[in-house]
Order: C-alpha cells, then sequence, then structure tokens
C-alpha cells in the first residue's frame, strides 16, 4: 500500500488563538518526518514517535511559548490524532490491537493500543522530576491525552520502572510509536473487513 493511490494519509490544519498547527501523516511511510514546533524535546520525541511507528509526519506548529509549551504540546497531539483517524477512514483491514513492553537501558515501558474508535487514555506513568531540561513533564500525559481523544484510540501506557526521566518520557513515546506500527497495518486476512464483529469501529 506505498502508491499514491492507495496510500493512507491525512491532513489537518488547526488554527486558534493559541496555536496554528498543520500536520499530515501517512500510515504507510517509512518513519520520515519533518517536524518543527518550537520546543526541542518535544521535536525530539515526536520524530521518534513517527521513527518507530512507520508513519511519516510533517509537522509545523507555532504557539504560544512565550507563556509556556502546554497548548503547542496538547493542541499538536489534538492535530496528529486527528490526521491518523482521518487515514485510518472506516478503520477496514487493520490489525487494531497491538501491545509491547519497550526497554531503554534501566527503564521498561508497556504500550497497549486498541484502534477501537472509541477514545480512552489509562496513563500509569511518574516522573521523579517537573522538568527534562526545559519541558514540563506533566505535558507527556497531555499529549497522549489530546492524541488519544482525537484519534479514537484506546491507549494504556504504564511504566515499569526507571530512573532517567528523559528514558521515561522517550519510552513512552518509543513504545507507543511501536505498538502504532503493528495496529494500523493491514491483516492480509481481513483486508477487506472491519475488525469488529458489529461490522464498523466506533
Amino acid at each position: 500500500m506505498s502508491s499514491e493511490a492507495t496510500a493512507r494519509k491525512g491532513s489537518i490544519a488547526r488554527k486558534t488563538n493559541e496555536t496554528d498547527i498543520s500536520v499530515s501523516v501517512n500510515l504507510d511511510g517509512t518513519g520520515v518526518s519533518k517536524i518543527s514546533t518550537g520546543v526541542g524535546f518535544f521535536d525530539h520525541m515526536l520524530e521518534q514517535l513517527s521513527r518507530h511507528s512507520l508513519i511519516d509526519m510533517e509537522i509545523v506548529a507555532k504557539g504560544d511559548l512565550h507563556i509556556d509549551d502546554h497548548h503547542t504540546v496538547e493542541d499538536t497531539g489534538i492535530a496528529i490524532g486527528q490526521a491518523i483517524s482521518k487515514a485510518l477512514g472506516d478503520r477496514r483491514g487493520i490489525t487494531r490491537y497491538a501491545s509491547l513492553d519497550l526497554v531503554m537501558d534501566e527503564t521498561m515501558t508497556k504500550a497497549a493500543v486498541d484502534l477501537s474508535g472509541r477514545p480512552f487514555l489509562v496513563w500509569n506513568v511518574e516522573f521523579s522530576a517537573p522538568k527534562v531540561g526545559t519541558f514540563d513533564t506533566e505535558l507527556v500525559r497531555e499529549f497522549f491525552q489530546a492524541l488519544a481523544q482525537h484519534g479514537g484510540i484506546t491507549l494504556h501506557v504504564m511504566n515499569h520502572y526507571g530512573a532517567n526521566n528523559h528514558h521515561i518520557a522517550e519510552t513512552c513515546f518509543k513504545s507507543v510509536a511501536r505498538v502504532l506500527r503493528t495496529a494500523v497495518e493491514i491483516d492480509p486476512r481481513q483486508a477487506s473487513r472491519v475488525p469488529s464483529t458489529k461490522g464498523m469501529l466506533v
């Protein structure tokens, strides 16, 4: 599914009094990204999300960073979620479910996903410091809440253990990336069917 005719793509433009964001995704990509949000650590995390999900992402966000990073991070999560949902369409043929424990040095984080069309976030992640560099660690949850809510995604993230807050944040993004990679893929055994006995995902 790599041709222009069949590639699953979605683009969203979102403009408010607080942010101006454009997002384009290609679910059948190779993890190529072009990202600029004005928040260095967040850019790094979004690059991980793209690279390890194999979802191509182009993201440009301009926000009220003179206040703080909150609106930019949250609204970017909203736009990415909407773009992924748009690219999924009726979610016909997708694998739908995935779960993974991901390690990075001393840290292990689990992510599990159901592309059910029903948004829900279970978040069991704690940080021992309020910031990684200048980035507020509480914004990691805010991003995934927005992504799940606007992507129609049931998402559970649990940090088993870890000491380094950068590693904890990064394993959250990487583990979610890896489960998205699996869940959005087309299951060749049911490529023409919606993966639900209801006949629709909502």
